[in-house]
């Protein structure tokens, strides 16, 4: 887990795994965006991600147990990310998020409806969406 945490406090504990600026994204994309490739998550990020960042936080999710990586069956040479049942339980938190920032930030028009979208699903919505990334991520 966390080395040397700066105190046992859940949220810090938390920040100390998702508290950067890229973390939350990846998960983002791997969600929402079903890029489950190195190759997908850098070249489709809006943010344009470095591919150094994108390996270093690919590598610490692996370790802290939010996604796990394998050989990917259709193609020797890559490999493919899944999230976790811990990283699906973070779906009703990116909701808050996106409702948040739908509300809160200078979004664009289609952002704003994405984000209002998400947050109003409530928990029905968000049980259906991790239940298909159950399906998708965890019983392959």
């Amino acid at each position: 887990m966390i080395e040397s945490p700066r105190s046992n406090c859940p949220i810090n504990l938390t920040l100390e795994i998702l508290g950067d600026k890229w973390t939350l994204l990846i998960i983002r994309d791997m969600m929402f965006g079903d890029r489950r490739h190195f190759r997908e998550l850098l070249l489709n990020s809006e943010e344009h991600i470095a591919s150094n960042i994108l390996a270093d936080r690919l590598r610490r999710l692996v370790e802290q147990g939010l996604i796990v990586k394998a050989n990917d069956p259709s193609h020797k040479q890559k490999s493919i990310y899944s999230l976790t049942e811990k990283c699906i339980q973070l779906v009703p938190v990116l909701a808050h998020l996106a409702g948040w920032g739908s509300q809160h930030m200078p979004v664009t028009e289609e952002f704003r409806i994405r984000g209002r979208q998400l947050a109003d699903a409530g928990p029905e919505g968000w049980n259906r969406l991790m239940e298909h990334l159950r399906q998708t991520h965890l019983e392959e």
